[in-house]
């Protein structure tokens, strides 16, 4: 049954924005708010392993940003400190498996864009001492490291910081990430890189034209790396049309990256956009959807994490067997954090 190998499955979510959510509320609150709101749906969803990006939205950005990116770090130590039953950041594969082994989730942190960093990539090792183990260096829009997918029609490579913040991130065991990047600043990577990579929450360009989609030829260029793409569930990424914003869709991009990159490299980074607005308030809710898309669209019965579920219950209706799943679902990330994270080169 699809529930059983669902709860007896890894499922790895590689970008929840949930820590938007929780910074929104006092310090005081946390914890508890984590507990209260976000706790129950991870459980629901039978999430084991929760990478929790620092995105930083415009209202902190250029000054604020370091500051902010300080406090969300902060926000996550906190509320796993806050629920050492439920939860536990951490640092490398070892303690994910024994966080897993105590039936908890395994939590790891991730940087979006690394608007705190501009081009003080001395900062690096410091925000890996904090537990920083994956990192983006673009968002949309161009950053003093590299472009993002937005600003395609400048074929810009990284910046001379950009490409050593990815000499400083392989050299810490801080995974880069992809996701964002512009198709050129995506190719220089994947001349410079040593380490696998991850694209943590982007989907298929052959199925969907859209600058925050990867085409296939990088689809395998990553797989050779050794890393992983993980799929977006976000539906302005997976169709043009509402009206196939459905989970057949979802999957159809799944098995297309899996068709194209293999079954090894592929897994799950839903962004659950409009779980997160629920929680947030202006300016980020108004920022949040560039280009005119529809924040407030999801797929049937995915709004957040609760209903992962019934990706497993698609995937098995479209064929795949019970072991392809379980690798989609977290093996496959459990693979790479166990081989790179904190892992110095």
């Amino acid at each position: 049954m699809s529930v059983d190998l669902h709860r007896d499955a890894v499922v790895a979510d590689t970008h929840n924005d949930l820590l938007m959510a929780v910074t929104a509320r006092p310090p005081h609150r946390w914890a508890s708010f984590f507990r209260e709101r976000w706790l129950p749906q991870l459980h629901d969803g039978g999430v084991n392993l929760q990478v929790l990006p620092v995105f930083i939205d415009d209202r902190h950005r250029p000054e604020g940003a370091l500051r902010e990116t300080l406090r969300m770090i902060e926000c996550a130590h906190t509320l796993a400190e806050g629920n050492p039953d439920h939860v536990r950041l951490c640092l490398d594969g070892t303690q994910i498996d024994h966080t897993l082994a105590e039936r908890k989730i395994a939590l790891v942190l991730a940087l979006e864009s690394a608007p705190g960093l501009d081009t003080n990539v001395e900062l690096l090792p410091t925000l890996h001492r904090l537990g920083v183990r994956i990192a983006s260096i673009a968002h949309w829009g161009r950053t003093p490291l590299a472009d993002g997918s937005g600003e395609d029609a400048t074929a810009s490579r990284l910046t001379t910081a950009g490409v050593e913040t990815l000499h400083q991130m392989q050299r810490l065991g801080i995974l880069f990430d992809l996701s964002h990047l512009s198709a050129t600043g995506v190719d220089h990577v994947l001349e410079l890189t040593t380490r696998p990579l991850i694209a943590t929450h982007s989907s298929a360009r052959a199925l969907r034209d859209h600058h925050r989609n990867l085409p296939d030829d990088h689809l395998r260029a990553i797989a050779a790396t050794g890393g992983l793409i993980c799929v977006n569930f976000f539906p302005p990424f997976l169709a043009e049309h509402p009206d196939d914003y459905t989970l057949d869709r979802l999957v159809d991009h799944i098995t297309h990256i899996a068709g194209v990159a293999g079954i090894d490299h592929v897994g799950l980074g839903p962004d659950f956009v409009r779980e997160v607005l629920h929680d947030t308030t202006p300016p980020c809710c108004e920022d949040a959807a560039p280009e005119g898309l529809d924040a407030t669209a999801t797929l049937p019965g995915l709004a957040g994490p609760a209903g992962l579920p019934l990706v497993t219950e698609t995937l098995l209706k479209h064929g795949f067997s019970d072991e392809e799943i379980v690798k989609i679902l977290g093996d496959n990330v459990l693979r790479l954090f166990r081989s790179e994270l904190g892992r110095p080169a």
